[in-house]
């Protein structure tokens, strides 16, 4: 299911900063606890597929497209997903995305138990549980802010990732052993029981209604508009960037480590069990050491490069040595430096994002994921083919520790800004009638700054071209008057009416703060005059 809940109400007794900490909010509890449990029926359904397909087509490939169909629809619906969540209420979508996975495990266990089913048809359930997890990832991500303090938002990020950690640790075993004993059908049958136990946890949340913030927004123009925030959000690309330049070279070691456990090694299945019982570990105990690491390290950027090199080291080490035990535990290293990256770089991009555009902001980042550890996977596989396994990943480790320093020129943003609607636009006057679509829409708004004053004025403005395009501008510039020199004229262009509305609605109160500097240098005895023009 690939879950991830939001909290509201406290108890229990764990400092705020700690890492237990958003556990004393009674929703996340209840929601983090459904969730681990409908991770782990999902993770269960996952080996069942995968070991009834060996059984319908025996072929690798039939196996592999297994996996593929569980896994493709997150990277190429997560954007769409993402604006539905945005658009819908996140519970009530959470709700029905929870009851049609329910469903279909349903329909695998009674296909299944009849005896008819097929390699095909097999494959293509499996799509749709793929796409279900794919339409609930952003929903799920972007509730976390909602209602966990802002003091406990890096907590919570960490323990849902040690949730899915500790769930995949769980269910592959617990689902074997169904597997072993009661059949495929019956892993089936606990996957969707463990759907109802969401549903009802998602029933008992009472979720404040989401307030309309201007004319609602379509599919296609919502989609538009989360990858125009991206392109003009400067944080947000920075996390982007960030975040890829490290998975494309961490997926070395999640790529190999079977060739790992089979090459250099000399071990069997149960080796590489443990290997990857050994990330888990360190993954579940890296996010409860987080907020004390994050102490001693310096913060978010101390992290990311200790976490760099962890992973550099763990990948260097699993090339050069031979001991069983000494793997085990640079794998464990793995796992606490991906939950210190990982975190850290979700953390972030929740905290660059304001609510509006919050889940499509965290689909892009979802799809920036799946694609460097998709191109991380093929690149050093590839590469494995041609100089060998310990070769490739002595070279990813190598390149991922100089990457990790070169980054440091390039600092996560602190994310320290508040990004709450100010409200402090003025709704524009009309005086004839506009549908909410017509359009293109320019406004401009005249300052009246001396000439000398100007290039200072330039550059208290030039921010602003960010912001306005961020928040639905296509084009904008600044131009002075060749009439009336010190007279400068702002304007941008949106592509409708209801655009620019909604527009009001986005700026925020670190926005407010931005156009203040920007106002005081405006010179005029009346504020700077706004002229709203329609294309006729």
């Amino acid at each position: 299911m690939n879950a991830t809940p939001s909290a509201s109400a406290p108890s229990g007794s764990a400092p705020s900063g700690s890492a237990l900490a958003p556990l004393r909010q009674r929703v996340f509890a209840v929601l983090w606890t459904a969730t681990v449990i409908g991770n782990v029926g999902t993770w269960m359904r996952d080996v069942g597929s995968g070991w009834l397909m060996t059984s319908l087509a025996p072929s690798p490939v039939m196996v592999a497209l297994v996996q593929a169909a569980g896994t493709l629809p997150v990277f190429l619906l997560a954007l769409p997903a993402g604006a539905l969540a945005d658009l819908l209420d996140r519970r009530w979508m959470l709700i029905w995305v929870q009851v049609f996975l329910c469903g279909v495990s349903l329909t695998l266990a009674i296909v299944t138990a009849l005896g008819v089913m097929t390699p095909w048809l097999l494959i293509a359930l499996v799509l749709a549980g793929g796409v279900g997890a794919a339409l609930a990832a952003p929903a799920w991500q972007s509730s976390v802010p909602e209602m966990v303090p802002r003091a406990d938002l890096s907590a919570a990020v960490a323990l849902n990732s040690m949730g899915i950690n500790a769930s995949r640790a769980i269910g592959p075993a617990l689902g074997g052993l169904i597997l072993a004993t009661l059949g495929v059908a019956a892993t089936y049958l606990v996957d969707a029981f463990s759907y109802v136990i969401v549903i009802a946890a998602l029933l008992w949340w009472r979720r404040a209604a989401p307030v309309a913030e201007g004319p609602r927004e379509s599919l296609p123009g919502a989609m538009r508009a989360g990858l125009r925030y991206a392109a003009n959000s400067a944080p947000l690309r920075r996390v982007l960037l960030r975040s890829v330049v490290f998975f494309v070279f961490g997926a070395a070691h999640w790529a190999l480590l079977p060739l790992v456990a089979r090459q250099v090694l000399g071990g069997g299945p149960t080796l590489y069990g443990v290997l990857l019982a050994g990330i888990g570990a360190g993954a579940v105990g890296g996010a409860l050491a987080l907020p004390w690491l994050r102490q001693r390290l310096g913060g978010s950027e101390g992290l990311m490069l200790a976490g760099a090199l962890g992973s550099a080291v763990a990948q260097a080490g699993l090339a050069l040595i031979t001991s069983e035990v000494a793997a085990v535990a640079l794998c464990v290293l793995a796992g606490v430096a991906w939950i210190a990256v990982l975190t850290t770089v979700n953390t972030t991009a929740q905290s660059v994002l304001p609510n509006w555009v919050r889940a499509r902001g965290l689909a892009i980042y979802l799809t920036v994921f799946s694609g460097g550890m998709t191109l991380g996977s093929l690149a050093w596989g590839q590469a494995a083919s041609l100089i060998g396994v310990p070769a490739a990943l002595l070279t990813a480790a190598a390149l991922g520790a100089a990457a990790a320093f070169a980054m440091r020129a390039l600092p996560l943003p602190s994310g320290g800004e508040s990004l709450d609607p100010s409200r402090h636009w003025v709704e524009p006057e009309v005086a004839m009638p506009l549908e909410p679509e017509r359009g293109p829409i320019v406004v401009q708004i005249a300052y009246q700054v001396a000439p000398e004053r100007q290039p200072a004025f330039h550059a208290a403005i030039a921010p602003l071209g960010a912001t306005r395009r961020r928040d639905g501008a296509l084009a904008w510039g600044v131009f002075a008057d060749t009439e009336a020199p010190d007279r400068v004229v702002e304007w941008f262009m949106l592509a409708s009416w209801a655009e620019h509305i909604r527009q009001h609605h986005r700026v925020t109160v670190a926005d407010q703060a931005l156009q203040a500097k920007v106002t005081a240098l405006h010179e005029g005895p009346e504020p700077p005059r706004v002229t709203h023009l329609i294309a006729l």
